[in-house]
């Protein structure tokens, strides 16, 4: 792509990105539709939720890993549908990729939404191997809000109980832009999304505990609307319990654009997608040859994702 259509692209994509605009579907039209097919429109949850499932193409004897992709927009709006960009760029890495829509305020307050997310959760662990992927290799990916949610099943041992599953049969957590420590609140809609009694239990860096998984935060240095502090101040607190986190920021991309480096055509903003992938291949090795995790609740991958 030429650099002056790049430029283009990335100018107007932050603010588009964000209000779910035609940037959106700029994106997803130039996305490769080689390295993926999809299975759409599964019902993953008894309140008509519903989740989309990109299957890489390339041909692979051995079991994949598995990301369920948790997309933003304040808890207030998005659709799976606009992240189709997500599903290709982690298909044609070779990971089974599945994007669930949840409930968003006003329909649902917290923490009705992290509940809809770890049925999908469940859901995925429960289908990873009809598709082709090994439930020992699950990880969770999100950004902005869909961060938050991430790292709240991440910490909060009680959304995946609720599903029969315990924070170890996570292999790991992607972190993009994510608000893990965002209290006093100030704006009055997110009032409402977070009622009063319940918004310390919102905060994932208040729930470690030193037992969670494997963690990438990242971030971009220019985001206006989610402090990156947030993402130091979360992996300090990781660190300090004993757990695993890595960091990275990057100078260029702004807070809609974190999730939007990961398209096709924006790819040469930020190496997003190259730090995910390795992330996810080096956590998948060290999950496979370390005994301390195995247990009758998580099998270990018997071979790297193709």
């Amino acid at each position: 792509m030429r650099w002056s259509t790049l430029g283009a692209l990335i100018g107007a994509l932050p603010g588009l990105l964000l209000g779910g605009c035609s940037a959106v579907g700029v994106v997803n039209a130039l996305a490769p539709r080689d390295t993926w097919h999809m299975l759409s429109d599964q019902d993953y949850g008894t309140k008509d939720q519903r989740l989309d499932v990109y299957l890489p193409t390339t041909a692979c004897t051995k079991p994949r890993a598995i990301v369920v992709f948790f997309y933003g927009g304040s808890w207030k709006s998005g659709s799976r549908s606009d992240y189709l960009f997500v599903g290709e760029a982690l298909a044609s890495r070779g990971y089974v990729v599945v994007i669930p829509d949840y409930r968003t305020y006003p329909q649902v307050r917290f923490p009705e939404f992290a509940d809809d997310a770890a049925e999908a959760v469940h859901w995925a662990r429960h289908h990873a191997a009809g598709l082709g992927a090994d439930p020992g290799a699950l990880y969770l990916m999100g950004h902005s809000a869909g961060a938050q949610i991430a790292a709240l099943l991440a910490t909060d041992a009680r959304y995946l109980a609720r599903q029969g599953m315990a924070k170890t049969a996570l292999a790991g957590v992607v972190g993009l832009s994510g608000p893990y420590d965002f209290l006093p609140l100030v704006d009055p809609v997110l009032k409402e999304v977070f009622p009063e009694p319940l918004r310390e239990a919102s905060q994932p860096i208040h729930l470690v505990q030193g037992d969670e998984p494997p963690m990438l935060l990242l971030s971009g240095q220019r985001d206006a609307l989610v402090d990156p502090g947030n993402t130091s101040r979360f992996a300090a607190v990781l660190r300090a319990r004993g757990d695993t986190v890595q960091v990275r920021y990057y100078e260029r991309p702004s807070h809609a654009m974190m999730v939007g480096a990961l398209a096709a055509p924006l790819r040469r903003l930020a190496p997003v997608l190259d730090d995910v992938d390795a992330f996810m291949r080096r956590t998948s090795q060290e999950r496979r040859s370390s005994s301390r995790l195995m247990s009758a609740d998580v099998r270990p991958m018997l071979q790297p994702t193709c």
